[in-house]
């Protein structure tokens, strides 16, 4: 049995996805907590502003004490809005200072948000790669994923990022999210950017670097709506019957650890939330030894032909062309 939604979902006991290993250990991404100034329907976290879960200075501390000696060169930071948590720029500003390179999965509304209006120009000053959420390009739809004004306030915060340099084809990165609408795989990631460019372009003289299209997981919010629908058991099977074998080879958590607003250590966010832990026990971050990781077998359930089916998901988008 496996928690995809609010409730238990009742599922096959043992899941027949493949078994898969951790390959080396180059990414550590960490949730810095649920609190979000949005509340999208896709959420797989539950996110929201009535969340307060959020990671403290003694657990930021843990995560920079990793990096150092586990000579991971990437920080991937996600939430929630990771931007929310009162520890991210030190946990920024820190992380670079060791060379690593820092990703900001951002919603975009955030750098609009009162009290926030310096974010841009401190994530373009710390040469952070930013990853951020616009799942369609048309006004109406983006609102209706994710709150109505949503999508005139993501247009400002990309033109402000814009005129910091990013999106430019230089080091400052701008990549943006696709979700679909709905119980559906996402189409071609190349098409799909192609016209995510040129719209963005001719009508609000919008550039960006790459576009990720990713699945939607059925898991939490995404879940209980799916569940509340009658859909959940289809979409379950569209995923199952959508598996490519091709894919197993790119998944993200073959070279990635997830770490929770309290320290704890998944295979993956998906897993994080799950609470399928890595190797079998709970195991805080200050435990974790590359030994523990290397070779390691990844839990795995269902929910894990999201990341396999037809051209493939993970943060970096679609696994093939």
């Amino acid at each position: 049995m496996a928690t995809f939604g609010f409730q238990k979902i009742e599922v096959e006991n043992t899941t027949d996805f493949p078994t898969i290993r951790r390959g080396r250990l180059e990414v550590l991404q960490v949730n810095l907590g649920y609190r979000c100034n949005l509340a999208c329907t896709h959420c797989h976290v539950d996110a929201g502003p009535k969340r307060t879960e959020s990671m403290d200075r003694s657990t930021i501390g843990e995560v920079l004490d990793f990096l150092r000696r586990g000579q991971v060169k990437t920080l991937d930071l996600t939430g929630g809005a990771p931007e929310m948590n009162p520890h991210f720029r030190l946990l920024v500003s820190k992380a670079r200072q060791l060379g690593v390179h820092v990703i900001d999965r951002c919603n975009l509304t955030i750098l609009e948000e009162p009290g926030y209006e310096n974010l841009a120009a401190f994530l373009a000053e710390q040469q952070v790669e930013i990853v951020a959420s616009l799942p369609c390009y048309l006004e109406d739809n983006v609102d209706k994923q994710r709150g109505k004004g949503v999508f005139q306030a993501s247009i400002a915060a990309l033109k402000k990022l814009n005129r910091l340099g990013y999106g430019a084809g230089g080091e400052l990165k701008l990549n943006l999210v696709f979700n679909p609408q709905g119980p559906r795989l996402p189409p071609s990631q190349e098409s799909l950017e192609t016209a995510y460019k040129a719209h963005l372009s001719k009508q609000f003289g919008i550039t960006f670097d790459r576009l990720y299209t990713l699945t939607n997981m059925p898991i939490r919010r995404f879940a209980h709506a799916l569940e509340r629908e009658g859909k959940l058991q289809h979409y379950l099977q569209l995923l199952r019957d959508s598996f490519d074998a091709a894919n197993l080879e790119g998944l993200m958590c073959r070279t990635t650890i997830s770490v929770d607003w309290r320290g704890y250590v998944y295979d993956c966010d998906f897993n994080q939330m799950l609470k399928l832990p890595l190797a079998g026990r709970r195991t805080h971050l200050r435990e974790v030894s590359l030994d523990l990781i290397d070779n390691g077998i990844i839990a795995t359930d269902d929910h894990c032909y999201g990341c396999t089916a037809g051209q493939g998901s993970s943060c970096g988008g679609a696994l093939k062309a």
